[in-house]
């Protein structure tokens, strides 16, 4: 039975909570969690930006996502103590082949169907 005649059966990608609309969207909900991040360590935007060695209208604009820098995201970040972030753009493969044991070789075929 076809639950929907004329549609192929290929699956569609559901929305995720990473998917944005724009970078404008992206923006914004970065600079909202630095905002959530500095409020929740009682810091002041004067202070986080002294801290951080960029200026407060620079702050501002990174919190409210009107754009901003890699140099300032990069500096608030590690004023804040999160540099982990950074870690999960590109994180690092655990499956190495060159430490693979020699003695494994690969598989030329299937195994066949067992009697009994």
């Amino acid at each position: 039975m076809d639950l929907y005649p004329g549609k192929s059966p290929v699956a569609t990608p559901t929305p995720t909570r990473t998917a944005y609309a724009s970078v404008a969207d992206l923006e914004a909900e970065l600079g909202a969690s630095l905002r959530a991040l500095r409020l929740d360590r009682n810091l002041e935007q004067t202070t986080l930006a002294a801290r951080a060695g960029v200026s407060l209208n620079a702050l501002k604009r990174l919190e409210s996502g009107r754009g901003s820098t890699l140099h300032t995201l990069i500096s608030v970040s590690r004023a804040l103590g999160r540099e982990d972030w950074f870690k999960t753009l590109a994180p690092v493969a655990t499956i190495n082949p060159l430490t693979m044991p020699r003695s494994a070789k690969p598989r030329r075929r299937a195994a066949g169907r067992r009697k009994g």
